[in-house]
């Protein structure tokens, strides 16, 4: 995937949702996997024609896993190239969560001190805008998440304000699919993701369940992706007495 191409559906999601305003200054979120590695790229190209001027810079957030050194250096330096501040956060979040708490299902828990990390630092460089990686896939895995073990139809927004910290969280690449960000993420500085829970979580199920679906009909992801995105196609239960009475009167 060349560059050029991944921006068209970038760029809508940020015109559809104004995720980004002159003057922001956004940190993007860089585990150092495909995801937030590509949306870092992709953000830095979108900063040279984008109407409304914006500083950029990236956080790290090292969970601690690689005692022996860090796997960081890479992304120091691609962001030296493009001429991105980059910040790289020690933390021991993984050994909280791996060995002092010995969480069975840690993703949850991670998530929150990540996030809480993230925001700390962004504050403390005057960011008032955090970007993250999510793409199509994630959102609706997310909505599948909610609605097996919750119970609720609900998956996250591409644009949320959180009160406690007065930062807005945005999400660009969510008109992008998985594929195209392998596609495109294969000559970035991916880092080895070194979790004990990668490819064992709930998230891992719904990505398998949903490739399993598509064996028997190719077009679900398309179609489920575009009842999330577009509320056109929504149709549930939340005004149901008002549409009656809308017809009934009629």
């Amino acid at each position: 995937m060349k560059t050029q191409e991944m921006l068209t559906p970038f760029r809508r999601a940020i015109e559809e949702y104004k995720m980004i305003e002159d003057g922001d200054k956004i940190a993007v979120g860089v585990s150092g996997g495909k995801d937030s590695l590509t949306l870092l790229a992709l953000m830095k190209a979108f900063q040279r024609f984008s109407p409304n001027k914006f500083q950029l810079s990236a956080i790290t957030i090292d969970l601690g896993f690689n005692k022996e050194g860090t796997p960081f250096e890479c992304v120091q330096k691609y962001c030296d190239e493009i001429g991105v501040p980059y910040y790289l956060e020690h933390t021991d979040i993984g050994e909280i969560l791996f060995n002092a708490r010995k969480e069975s299902n840690p993703c949850s828990l991670c998530s929150k001190m990540r996030r809480g990390a993230l925001n700390t630092k962004l504050l403390e460089i005057g960011c008032n805008k955090l970007a993250l990686g999510h793409h199509a896939e994630d959102m609706l895995e997310t909505f599948l998440l909610s609605l097996f073990y919750e119970g609720r139809l609900s998956t996250f927004a591409p644009i949320s304000y959180m009160d406690r910290t007065k930062v807005s969280m945005i999400r660009p690449m969510i008109y992008i699919s998985e594929n195209d960000i392998i596609s495109y993420a294969r000559n970035l500085p991916v880092v080895f993701n070194p979790c004990p829970a990668d490819k064992h979580t709930k998230r891992e199920y719904m990505k398998d369940l949903i490739k399993s679906l598509q064996k028997d009909i190719p077009f679900v992801k398309d179609r489920m992706l575009g009842a999330i995105s577009h509320p056109e196609r929504y149709n549930l239960w939340d005004d149901v007495l008002k549409k009656y009475e809308n017809e009934r009167n009629k």
